[in-house]
């Protein structure tokens, strides 16, 4: 079996030394490494999707909810920087745990960011479905929601099968002309309001700390995947340096622009007719207002393809996790194979987006709307990045500890960063929720005990490496 890729853990100069596990080596420039893990962010999703369903959680605390999740996103985005100076590899947080806890919590590890990168790209076909349909109004009801489901999985597929250099271009470029188009609307809406601040959306006594506690463990979606370019580990140059600020840069970047989007669409938003909580098209509203409502279809064209793009970056990385766990016997041996001539991960990129796509799929042929979708399988993604971010904390410290190197300060950066996700963790089960989320803690835990169950002889021959 190939030996995967690792630096020297000395204090001295990191060097990577690793076979490409057929990918190909060092294709991929810093900014492309970037596009990988704000692709699969989806920033310009966040405004029209996400924001919505946290302010009717949390009202004029949204933005207050966005700085929560920020915290403790970089919590866990230091503690995989850290992990990225030190090794690199397709596997991205499961290699870093398979080092350093015992075999069953890396066999999780690997299990849970499997199930989260589909799980996500399964939502985001939902989002794709649900604002598709807003983006061609009468046209809509014409075009089948199975159809639409499946071509853009199917297309994600096929750009990750033929080139991840092609797909990061891709990605960065919808994801750049998004969020540009977006942050100008959000500009003019501020400059509109008198550039002053809302002091309401900062006003603790009128927040209720219960909901703000809820719409800041919903806002943690907004985030999830931006470690997603540790799985370029092979691909990307100088991983050792271009990977770990690609974790960092794409959390704190995507952070400032969903705080001053969730700011501004809650400021937009007062003495409309219609709540933010309900609109479908919030950024087409805002950018009425503003005065320039021809941008409100540009932008709602731009998300609906940058869902596309994170459709893509998920099945991009998931692939690769599924790779390296060929390798480590955690999934049938004919996935580490890799395409001879573009160098991806040809039949685990297949597999990846079958899942992706079969989840959303089911769901639409039940008629469950895109909305829907894309709030259920968002939530089941959740409960997989969550456990690998505190599998990766906890690994972090025995990692460090075991080499002498455990300081205070990276003591205290690790348990805070496993107290914090254990703490969203616990936010997702208890209150119990209404139907259907009350159920999919279940439906994890049923993923995980049936992927247990048909890996077990590689389990047994993994807890041997």
């Amino acid at each position: 079996m190939m030996h995967e890729m690792t630096a020297t853990l000395s204090d001295g100069p990191k060097t990577a030394v690793s076979p490409s596990f057929g990918l190909r080596l060092a294709t991929l420039s810093p900014l492309e490494t970037l596009a990988q893990s704000v692709s699969t962010i989806a920033p310009s999703t966040s405004p029209t999707l996400t924001v919505p369903l946290v302010f009717a959680l949390a009202g004029d605390g949204t933005c207050l909810a966005y700085a929560l999740a920020l915290g403790l996103i970089v919590l866990v985005g230091l503690c995989v920087a850290r992990f990225a100076r030190e090794s690199a590899s397709p596997g991205s947080l499961y290699e870093y745990t398979r080092g350093s806890l015992p075999p069953v919590l890396a066999a999780l590890t690997a299990w849970a960011l499997f199930f989260a990168y589909a799980m996500t790209a399964s939502s985001v076909i939902g989002g794709f479905l649900n604002y598709a349909y807003v983006f061609l109004g009468g046209l809509g009801p014409r075009v089948p929601a199975a159809l639409l489901a499946c071509a853009v999985a199917a297309v994600a597929t096929w750009v990750a099968y033929r080139d991840v250099k092609i797909s990061a271009r891709l990605m960065l470029w919808i994801e750049t002309i998004s969020v540009v188009l977006i942050a100008c609307v959000v500009g003019l809406t501020l400059v509109r309001h008198g550039l002053h601040l809302d002091r309401a959306q900062f006003d603790l006594r009128h927040i209720s700390l219960g909901r703000l506690r809820l719409g800041g463990m919903l806002a943690i979606f907004s985030f999830v995947g931006f470690e997603s370019a540790t799985t370029l580990g092979a691909e990307a140059r100088e991983p050792l340096r271009t990977i770990p600020r690609a974790v960092i840069g794409s959390a704190l970047l995507a952070g400032a622009f969903f705080l001053v989007c969730s700011y501004g669409e809650v400021l937009g938003f007062r003495g409309a007719p219609t709540s933010l909580a309900t609109s479908t098209a919030p950024m087409r509203y805002l950018a009425a207002r503003a005065g320039i409502s021809f941008a409100g279809v540009i932008i709602d064209a731009g998300v609906l393809v940058s869902m596309f793009a994170a459709t893509l970056g998920c099945v991009i990385a998931a692939s690769r996790v599924l790779l390296l766990m060929a390798h480590n016997g955690l999934a049938h041996g004919r996935l580490q194979q890799t395409h001879h001539h573009n160098q991806t991960p040809g039949l685990a990129s297949i597999v990846a987006g079958l899942a992706a796509l079969l989840p959303a799929l089911g769901l639409v042929v039940r008629g469950v709307g895109g909305a829907d979708i894309y709030g259920w399988m968002g939530t089941l993604a959740v409960f997989g990045f969550l456990t690998a971010y505190v599998l990766t904390a906890a690994a972090l410290a025995a990692h460090l500890r075991r080499r002498g190197r455990l300081g205070s300060g990276t003591a205290v950066l690790t348990v805070s960063a496993v107290v914090a996700m254990m703490v969203a963790l616990a936010a997702n089960i208890y209150p119990v929720p209404e139907a259907p989320y009350r159920y999919f803690p279940y439906i994890y835990l049923a993923y995980l005990a049936g992927a247990a169950l048909l890996c077990r002889r590689g389990l047994a021959k993994f807890a041997r490496v």
